[in-house]
């Protein structure tokens, strides 16, 4: 993946953090989210390369999602596989909370694992403790092992966890052994790079989200030398055993048996990431840890980019000024309120 093909893909997110930007704290995370994925829509199919969305957070039923198998860019030039997340963290926007990011990664014809929108458990740590974690053993035993490589106390870990009712157990269980948990609402992406940056103060992320957010976050993991370990499940062992969610499930399950990836099988890093060929780009759209948010100004618009290539291991931090009312911009149509 050339360098410049790598600064196109920071644009995309800029572009489509921006539109969502329009929606700040106006309830309406679907809405923003039409707004981010427009964006992003729209600058792809800009791009010189036969692109194809791989993973994504709709199917071509449920336009106008990014959808899997969906074909963008000028259809020429390189062969690229994308994983999006218009915006990683939709209710965070729509509420004004912090942390959420418009975020991609892209990389080879078969760079990406290839599976639907669905629920995945993902367990995450740095370079220090890569080789250390294994979902198939008890969340516990994941912790004492990477506590015990790392040379800290279980008191100095600092694990990240998404605030859901389906975790409180394990929240209670892991402040139960004196750690340290950092509970989020939402967007889980940031929480897995920030396991991985030189100067991340994360230590391990664990939780059940979505795929879409594993894949992508996977790209940083692998470009920054960390690990992960996932697995598919399907909604109604997440969600419950209801009739709605064994139909649901149905659908995943069949899905994925059509992508040849097994549900419940822990998938390593490898297998989620295949190679280093890739980008990584995340845009914030509200402040947070991992990026600073748009801060904006009448028609003067800021946002910060972390752009991360995986073969060079490069890691950069973009500021950009957008003027919004230059009518000869780009997305001057999708992104002014």
């Amino acid at each position: 993946m050339n360098r410049a093909l790598a600064i196109e893909f920071s644009r995309i997110t800029e572009a489509a953090a921006l539109a969502a930007y329009a929606w700040l704290g106006r309830g309406d995370k679907n809405a923003a989210d039409d707004a981010a994925v427009q964006a992003m829509r729209y600058m792809l199919n800009r791009i010189n390369m036969d692109g194809e969305i791989v993973i994504g957070e709709g199917e071509i039923d449920q336009a106008p999602m990014l959808y899997i198998g969906e074909k963008v860019g000028s259809g020429m030039g390189e062969l690229v596989s994308i994983a999006v997340d218009p915006i990683d963290g939709t209710r965070m926007t729509a509420m004004g909370q912090p942390n959420a990011l418009s975020v991609l990664a892209a990389g080879g014809k078969n760079t990406f694992l290839k599976a639907p929108d669905m629920y995945m458990e993902k367990l995450v740590v740095g370079p220090e403790a890569k080789g250390m974690i294994d979902l198939n053993l008890p969340i516990e035993q994941n912790l004492r092992r990477v506590a015990s490589k790392l040379g800290k106390l279980m008191s100095q870990l600092s694990v990240m966890v998404l605030a859901k009712p389906r975790h409180d157990e394990i929240i209670r269980n892991m402040q139960a052994m004196g750690i340290r948990v950092l509970a989020i609402p939402d967007g889980d992406v940031a929480g897995s790079v920030l396991c991985c940056l030189p100067e991340g103060e994360v230590d391990m992320l664990y939780g059940i989200g979505g795929a879409p957010e594993g894949v992508v976050a996977a790209a940083a993991i692998r470009a920054l030398g960390g690990d992960m370990q996932a697995r598919l499940i399907p909604r109604h062992q997440v969600k419950g055993d209801t009739a709605e969610n064994r139909e649901i499930a149905a659908r995943e399950i069949q899905r994925c048996q059509q992508a040849g990836v097994e549900i419940n099988r822990v998938l390593t890093l490898e297998e989620l990431v295949r190679d280093d060929n890739l980008v990584f780009s995340a845009t914030g759209i509200t402040p947070g840890d991992l990026v600073q948010g748009i801060k904006r100004k009448e028609n003067l618009a800021t946002t910060e980019t972390l752009l991360i290539r995986g073969r060079s291991r490069t890691i950069r931090r973009i500021l950009s000024t957008h003027y919004l009312d230059r009518k000869d911009t780009e997305i001057y149509n999708l992104i002014r309120s």
